[in-house]
């Protein structure tokens, strides 16, 4: 809102006029400061108390709604809001889910114009599902608080470091949500109540692991309190004595923890720690979309920076004529190389997968030498985690640099005149900052069009950002490729 407009409102009263990637509503003072408001809703007419101050901004915490916006909803969980002890886990849950998905998307093309400068040929249709039970994945604090009597098992309070009273959470699967206060008890119940500080959830299709990280050996009646707990509620245990890669089960055997691919006839066995999507729902028509947007034929060859365990990498695998998956941990592409073998193994007489290779490479290290040493594919699928993939799109953009003569530009390494950079980019994003980063250096740099680009909401009710853009190479002269 402009000044003027902001100072014909009642004093004291702010509008609101959007929201940041904080979830925060955004208005501006009659002087033109900007106020972040914490539970203010775009559209809105309120009042507020502000907090911290800067010279060109202030935090406020909401007092008073004077015009409600129309996309205001009840929450649905009762640890939701701006009170005292309030779960920090969520931050929209007081906005319609599908005004949700809006705000996502002008966030997602804000950022790709302002720091890219960027704006997509094409909005995608946004990727959205199941509001309430989708997260898969989560990672539960544990505290034994002798003051209250009690132990609690959730996430922490809004801008706190203490855990949540919490005695429900609907965006957990229905019978996780139903665990929270038995894990409680059975927590209390533990001679080591005082020494785990965590219990970390990974939801297969049909395997529900915790993962419970403690200080100390656990002794003989705890592991049988554990074994009690798997027993009566379904669920395998696994026990993390120091870092992630010390993780192991309670007691061997069991059916392994995976998830299916459907529409490619893939199963990802994984470990309750690896990364996986917290959304299964979302990840199946995430997966799909990129791999119809990225329109592999049969011929082409493909790389998948960022492999991970192969979530892309294997579908990819029953379209292509060669793979290469490209991941920074060594343990990750171990477990690469397994899935790809353990599904070859079941595939069907006459669907064998594509001849894939993983390896491993620190990809923020990536140069125009390292990209060029990978030979040429017809088509890239980026998936990077929140830093994005600078160092690929850098060394990507140096090339064309180098090869339009443009001033400046770094000699090309010898070799170098039969490598082709891709004809279509998918890049898969978790954070529109970066991703609007990386897209102005294929843009303005590299030779791509940015044809499409849309959100895809992998976490309702939350202020995280997930999304998709595609870029095509432009031919000299300004026509696409062939």
């Amino acid at each position: 809102m402009q000044a003027s407009a902001a100072s014909a409102l009642p004093p004291g009263w702010l509008a609101i006029e959007s929201m940041d990637l904080d979830a925060q509503g955004v208005a501006h003072r009659p002087d033109g400061k900007v106020v972040f408001i914490d539970g203010a809703l775009p559209g809105e007419l309120v009042s507020a108390s502000t907090g911290r101050k800067k010279n060109n901004w202030e935090q406020a915490q909401l007092t008073e709604i004077h015009r409600e916006s129309s996309q205001r909803v009840r929450p649905l969980c009762p640890h939701f809001g701006l009170h005292a002890g309030a779960c920090g886990g969520c931050k929209m849950q007081h906005l319609d889910a599908g005004a949700q998905v809006a705000v996502k998307q002008r966030v997602l093309e804000d950022n790709l114009w302002h720091l890219g400068k960027v704006r997509p040929e094409t909005v995608l249709r946004p990727i959205h599902g199941p509001a309430w039970g989708y997260r898969f994945r989560a990672r539960l604090s544990v505290r034994h608080v002798l003051k209250k009597g009690t132990v609690l098992v959730g996430f922490h309070e809004r801008k706190s470091r203490y855990i949540a009273d919490m005695q429900t959470c609907k965006i957990l699967p229905p019978h996780v949500d139903a665990l929270l206060m038995p894990l409680r008890a059975l927590i209390a119940g533990m001679d080591a109540r005082d020494t785990c500080p965590q219990i970390e959830l990974a939801c297969g299709d049909r395997v529900t692991a915790l993962v419970l990280r403690h200080l100390e050996p656990l002794s003989g009646a705890d592991r049988q309190r554990l074994r009690d707990f798997a027993a009566q509620h379904g669920v395998q245990w696994w026990l993390q004595p120091k870092g992630p890669d010390t993780v192991q089960l309670l007691d061997a055997g069991g059916e392994a923890l995976a998830y299916e691919l459907p529409d490619f006839g893939i199963t990802m066995p994984f470990r309750p720690t690896d990364f996986t999507q917290v959304n299964p729902h979302i990840n199946r028509v995430l997966v799909t979309r990129a791999l119809r947007l990225l329109q592999v034929q049969p011929h082409e060859r493909v790389i998948d920076w960022f492999c991970g365990l192969g979530n892309f990498t294997l579908p990819l695998a029953t379209q292509a004529r060669e793979v290469l998956g490209i991941e920074g941990s060594e343990a990750l592409v171990a477990r690469s190389r397994e899935n790809h073998a353990k599904n070859q193994a079941q595939r069907p007489a006459g669907q064998a997968l594509a001849a894939t290779i993983f390896v491993a490479r620190n990809l923020f290290e990536m140069t125009p030498e390292l990209l060029m040493a990978d030979g040429s594919a017809d088509k890239w699928l980026v998936d990077p985690p929140r830093e994005g993939a600078f160092a690929l799109a850098k060394a990507l953009a140096d090339i064309h640099q180098a090869r339009i003569g443009a001033e400046g530009a770094a000699a090309l390494p010898a070799g170098s005149a039969g490598w082709q950079p891709p004809a279509r980019i998918v890049y898969v994003s978790c954070n529109p900052a970066t991703l609007a980063r990386d897209a102005g250096l294929l843009v303005h740099q590299a030779g791509y069009r940015c044809t499409a680009a849309g959100v895809v909401n992998m976490f309702p009710h939350t202020a995280h950002v997930e999304s998709m853009a595609v870029f095509e190479r432009v031919e000299a002269g300004g026509s696409r490729p062939v």
